[in-house]
């Protein structure tokens, strides 16, 4: 150690939902804590609509009134075909578990800064401006993290252990090279905010998200308390690789191709700028190591069709408040405390992403267009919808019962089911949306 380094118990890197909240949490319980957020509070961040399974962990921060504060409630989720020219409605409350009715939809600046704030009035030390340059691991002795301050300052933290929850710069997956590449999704976005756009007049449904179904992909419609609207499409990098126009020209063309979306959008002007983000569905190999953890998009990204995000990063970084405390009042235990924690990181994307990978099947647009409920399969699906996927809720024999389901559908209609699966097997292995995008 040199006489420049400060020490601490963990650095966490990233002052977002998942660095945050296992600063706040790790901070409660008596340990030094040391959080690095390269940003200043509040600043953008797209991930807009929240989960009925991310309210206990407001309250367990002791935070659940502010969130509200900044919030519109949102009781369900409506799907539209164009298959079917419709809408389907789900509401939370009819999901296995009624404890769990509604969510809400949220500017992520605004939750952001909550939870950050949270985190130092617990009493971790957050510094905003500071970007973590690089890390050494030292053994037993744990680890050394290098950041630069926003005016060029540099400082070098010692801990026992780091939390990397740098969201979608993957901070360790990178310097580690364990980040690889999904290869069994491969999707890029764009996204902006709305002014003026069409709402639910029912008070209880107007944050309600929508989700659209069309020909290249999906998109979002995430209403938002002051009157923004959130909108975002998801497509096939082929998709974006026959942009040869400015992104948001691009962007506004793709609304046209939904005309149920672009009729509730015609009185409606932009309120941001267009953004585009290329092929991001990924996962690192591990989600820890000796000295480390990666919560949140720091461990994997995958489709945000189900709005899991925010809720996959609070459980992370609970998760990996729960692991180091263990470990550092009893360090015989860390062993068994980061096995823990990695079953928890994996459970999520792994519970979600057979949903995810057909969500844009036939058959999976059939079943959720006309919704019966043998063996309580519905409200299984509208638990999984709700995030209610980490404690004992029994659903996962009727979700077993909704894949079989699946698979007859399929069998069903085999030359829809088969163009699919080939057009799919095809948009996996093409390269290049990432430049397409960021050009």
């Amino acid at each position: 150690m040199t006489a420049a380094d400060s020490v601490t118990d963990v650095v966490v890197i990233g002052g977002g939902p998942a660095g945050s909240t296992a600063a706040a949490l790790l901070a409660e319980r008596g340990h030094r804590i040391v959080l690095l957020e390269k940003a200043r509070h509040p600043r953008f961040h797209i991930g807009e609509s929240l989960l009925p399974a991310n309210l206990p962990l407001f309250r367990r921060l002791g935070i659940a009134s502010e969130v509200h504060a900044v919030g519109i409630e949102k009781w369900g989720v409506e799907f539209y075909s164009p298959v079917h020219g419709r809408m389907q409605t789900y509401a939370f409350a009819d999901g296995w578990n009624k404890e769990m009715p509604h969510a809400y939809e949220v500017r992520r600046s605004e939750l952001d800064e909550i939870l950050i704030r949270r985190a130092g009035a617990l009493g971790a030390t957050v510094v905003e401006g500071c970007r973590a340059t690089d890390v050494e691991f030292a053994g037993d002795e744990g680890v050394r993290v290098h950041a630069e301050h926003e005016d060029g300052a540099r400082e070098t933290w010692r801990a026992r252990f780091l939390i990397d929850a740098s969201g979608r710069d993957t901070f360790l997956g990178t310097r580690l090279r364990t980040k690889r590449r999904n290869p069994r999704h491969n999707s890029s976005s764009m996204y902006a905010h709305f002014r003026g756009a069409w709402r639910h007049e029912e008070p209880r449904r107007a944050g309600d998200i929508s989700i659209f179904w069309f020909e290249h992909g999906w998109f979002w419609y995430i209403p938002l308390a002051d009157g923004i609207t959130s909108v975002g499409v998801v497509v096939w990098p082929y998709y974006m690789k026959q942009r040869t126009k400015p992104v948001r020209e691009y962007f506004l063309e793709t609304i046209a191709l939904s005309p149920a979306l672009a009729e509730r959008l015609s009185g409606a002007e932009l309120a941001s700028e267009v953004e585009a983000t290329g092929n991001y569905s990924y996962q690192c190999t591990q989600p820890c190591g000796e000295s480390y953890l990666l919560a949140g998009d720091a461990y994997a990204f995958i489709d945000p069709v189900f709005s899991s995000g925010v809720l996959f990063a609070m459980q992370g970084g609970a998760a990996a408040a729960e692991a180091l405390d263990l470990a550092l009042r009893e360090p015989a235990r860390r062993a068994a405390a980061l096995r823990r924690f990695a079953r928890v990181s994996r459970h999520g994307p792994r519970a979600f992403s057979w949903f995810i990978y057909r969500m844009t099947r036939p058959a999976m647009q059939e079943l959720f267009m006309d919704p019966h409920n043998p063996f309580r399969v519905r409200e299984a699906l509208l638990s999984l919808l709700a995030g209610d996927i980490y404690g004992g809720t029994p659903i996962w024999n009727a979700l077993r019962a909704f894949k079989m389901l699946y698979y007859g559908v399929s069998a069903l209609m085999p030359g829809r089911s088969l163009a699919a699966a080939r057009r799919r097997a095809l948009n996996l292995r093409s390269p290049g949306a990432d430049a397409a995008a960021a050009g």
